[in-house]
């Protein structure tokens, strides 16, 4: 099992990704949120698999259900979803990422 939290910013719509792995090699997503539109984002990702790590945004599953249900392009959880299944799926190590803004 691979969890990771996203604090988003601004909105302080924190969100828990869990992905879980399988037998069959398919990864449950679970995302524990209060923002009503990646909750929306479940109906259409709750089970991914190795493809969806290769694919593309204009056809990756999770770009497309965030490009339908997020109103805030630059929200970072479809981007945490993708990392914890890359984790979950062995093909990443698990790596903190952070974006901080350089005030001058």
């Amino acid at each position: 099992m691979t969890k990771v939290t996203v604090k988003p910013g601004i909105c302080g719509f924190h969100a828990v990704i869990t992905a879980e792995k399988d037998k069959n090699k398919k990864v449950r997503i679970l995302i524990d949120t209060e923002c009503e539109m990646v909750q929306k984002m479940l109906e259409d990702i709750q089970a991914l698999d190795l493809k969806t790590a290769f694919t593309g945004h204009l056809n990756n599953p999770v770009c497309r259900s965030a490009a339908r249900h997020l109103k805030h392009v630059a929200c970072p959880v479809p981007s945490a979803i993708l990392k914890a299944l890359e984790v979950e799926l062995g093909i990443c190590l698990p790596k903190d990422v952070s974006i901080t803004f350089i005030k001058e």
